[in-house]
């Protein structure tokens, strides 16, 4: 089985998509050693918050946020989703898709 980040780096290859990290092409395994840094530098910083559901995401390395969507792009997204678990993209959900889409977003 897969974890998600190869799931992802396989969708981008499928796509035909470069992921980038700060406009710039990254690998699967410096994804890998950057989204690590982040996980140790939250642990390190974990004494400054509270709470039970806190601290188990900050060592997961998320954090639970809310945005508003209109009706229509959720179920475009969610369509999405679903479209990727018929191709056999198991584990594909919508917060995957969005960082998807946020990778892809170069401001430069």
């Amino acid at each position: 089985m897969k974890d998600a980040t190869s799931e992802l780096f396989d969708l981008l290859a499928e796509v035909g998509a470069t992921p980038t990290l700060d406009g710039k092409p990254i690998t699967e395994a410096e994804l890998r050693e950057h989204a690590t840094k982040r996980v140790v530098d939250r642990l390190a910083n974990h004494g400054k918050r509270s709470g039970p559901a806190r601290a188990y995401a900050d060592a997961k390395g998320f954090r639970v946020v809310c945005i508003s969507l209109y009706t229509t792009d959720i179920e475009q997204l969610e369509a999405k989703v679903a479209e990727l678990k018929r191709r056999g993209w198991t584990r594909a959900n919508k917060s995957q898709l969005i960082r998807l889409a946020l990778a892809q977003l170069d401001l430069d």
